[in-house]
């Protein structure tokens, strides 16, 4: 008995580890001191134009979005979807990233869907300027079937202390704006999933009326980032508080951002709900507050700006080519409130 009988393929790891290897370099900057493959990873972050620096950190995973690509056998957008999502959360507090790391757990290893897993690390690394300086991939059967895998990534990112964000600016009467999500970036998919492939008995190459390509081509949109529009208003102070909306929807992240004693009231008639989401609603019959609490609705993440500083933010992210709407105000009160 050795190793490879028992489940465990230690050359196509090393496969998969040299494969890696070339994607992840080619996210490197002058600030990574190490090579892929040492035990720890070093990183020297230049500090030269902050003042008090705060680091900032982050892990999240992409959920049951992963069984999606396994069906649709596409496996070069999760790992894209993963650190997006990473960025958009340090984001919200102002953070733009320093590096990032994975984790990548397969039932059977296999080299070229690891490889097509991290070129999506490498190519969002690459957009969001987040090298990709380490991480982990393991070979578990018995703990995954042997065609399943499960991805987590892990951030750390910076800001200046006096430009964190942490909702304490935020006034009764600022306004809301809404960017535009992708699709359902990674959250809601266990409900997408039961509704589109269980009920509705959709295959992820069916095409539906509307959708202008198929159910796993849009289910598989990757997860937007809005570090590029976002960061040049932060540099600037004229942003008061960032929501980005991931599971629980509205109720559960726009009061993350919110001082006690202010509420958020969203119209939701502001923007045109994707048709995905409408599919969704309709072919599980699922309520109206359950679908604002579960998806994105196509809003992927919520910026509050000062009503003097709209019409200033508006064309900012014009300029970036990046729609925005608004959706609501800051009021008395406690919680979300959709009309």
């Amino acid at each position: 008995m050795d190793y490879r009988e028992a489940g465990v393929d230690i050359e196509a790891a090393d496969s998969a580890k040299s494969r890696i290897k070339g994607l992840a370099r080619a996210t490197f900057n002058p600030s990574v001191l190490s090579e892929i493959g040492v035990f720890g990873s070093m990183f020297r972050p230049d500090l030269s134009r902050y003042k008090d620096p705060i680091l900032v950190a982050s892990t999240d995973g992409v959920g049951t979005k992963i069984h999606v690509a396994i069906q649709a056998d596409v496996h070069d957008t999760v790992g894209y979807d993963l650190v997006a999502h990473c960025v958009d959360d340090i984001l919200v507090q102002g953070a733009t990233p320093l590096f990032f790391l994975d984790y990548i757990a397969l039932g059977t290893m296999d080299p070229d869907k690891v490889e097509k897993i991290v070129s999506g690390f490498s190519r969002a690394c690459s957009e969001f300027g987040c090298p990709l300086i380490g991480g982990e991939t393991a070979e578990m059967p018995g703990t995954y079937a042997p065609h399943d895998y499960d991805l987590a990534g892990f951030i750390v990112g910076i800001v200046d202390r006096d430009k964190v964000l942490t909702g304490e600016r935020v006034r009764e009467g600022d306004v809301l704006l809404g960017l535009p999500s992708s699709g359902l970036h990674t959250n809601g998919y266990t409900l997408a999933r039961k509704v589109l492939f269980d009920i509705m008995g959709l295959k992820v190459d069916a095409h539906v009326d509307g959708l202008g390509m198929t159910i796993g081509q849009a289910l598989l949109q990757p997860h937007r980032g809005y570090l590029a529009a976002m960061e040049p208003l932060l540099e600037r102070g004229k942003i008061r508080a960032m929501a980005h909306i991931t599971g629980g929807g509205f109720p559960g992240n726009v009061p993350r951002v919110l001082p006690e004693g202010l509420a958020a009231r969203i119209r939701t008639r502001a923007w045109d709900v994707p048709r995905l989401f409408r599919l969704i609603q309709n072919g599980g019959n699922v309520s109206a507050e359950e679908m604002y609490r579960t998806f994105n609705m196509g809003i992927g993440m919520v910026v509050v700006v000062a009503p003097e500083d709209l019409h200033d933010v508006e064309h900012s992210l014009e300029r970036r080519g990046e729609v925005s709407h608004v959706i609501g105000a800051v009021e008395a009160g406690s919680g979300v409130h959709l009309e």
